[in-house]
C-alpha cells in the first residue's frame, strides 16, 4: 500500500478539500503525507510601457507568498497532526508548478500523489490544459485526482 503521500495544494477551496482527503486517507492507511505549495518565481521584466522589477518589489513580493505559503502549510501540518498522520510541509519556487510537484514526489519518493481535480473540460482543458493535467500526464508516480 501507499506509504508516503504528496498533497499539493494552492489554497483554493478545491484543492483544501483535497487536502483533506489525503490526510483522512493517509491516517485510515498509515501514510505519512508532504504538503507542498509551489509559489511563482518573480522575475524581473521590460516590456514596452513597463518599468522592469525593481530588486526591493521582487524581494516585497517573494516575501508575500512565502508568508501566505507558510501560513496555508501550518493549517495542513495542524490537520494532520489533529489526525495523528506525520506530516511535512515544503514550500518550492517555479513557474511550472507541475513540473516541480513531479519532481517533489520524486525527491521525496512519495509513492501517490493526491491532488484536486480544477474541473477544465473540453476544449478549455485542450487549449488551457491545468496543472492537474500536466502531473497526470507526466508522472511516473501514481495520482489520484479528487472533484
Amino acid at each position: 500500500m501507499f506509504k508516503h503521500i504528496l498533497l499539493p495544494t494552492d489554497g483554493s477551496k478545491l484543492s483544501d478539500r483535497a487536502v483533506a482527503s489525503g490526510i483522512r486517507f493517509a491516517g485510515r492507511i498509515g501514510a505519512r503525507v508532504t504538503a507542498l505549495h509551489v509559489v511563482p518565481e518573480f522575475k524581473p521584466f521590460a516590456d514596452e510601457g513597463f518599468a522592469p522589477m525593481s530588486p526591493a518589489l521582487k524581494k516585497r513580493l517573494d516575501d508575500e507568498a512565502r508568508v501566505r505559503a507558510s501560513k496555508m502549510l501550518d493549517a495542513i501540518a495542524r490537520a494532520a497532526r489533529s489526525k495523528r498522520v506525520r506530516c511535512a510541509t515544503l514550500t518550492a519556487a517555479s513557474d511550472l508548478p507541475y513540473q516541480e510537484i513531479i519532481a517533489t514526489a520524486r525527491r521525496k519518493k512519495c509513492d501517490l500523489i493526491m491532488m484536486a481535480s480544477h474541473g477544465r473540460r473540453g476544449l478549455s482543458s485542450l487549449l488551457l490544459g491545468s496543472e492537474t493535467s500536466k502531473v497526470l500526464l507526466h508522472s511516473r508516480v501514481p495520482v489520484l485526482v479528487l472533484r
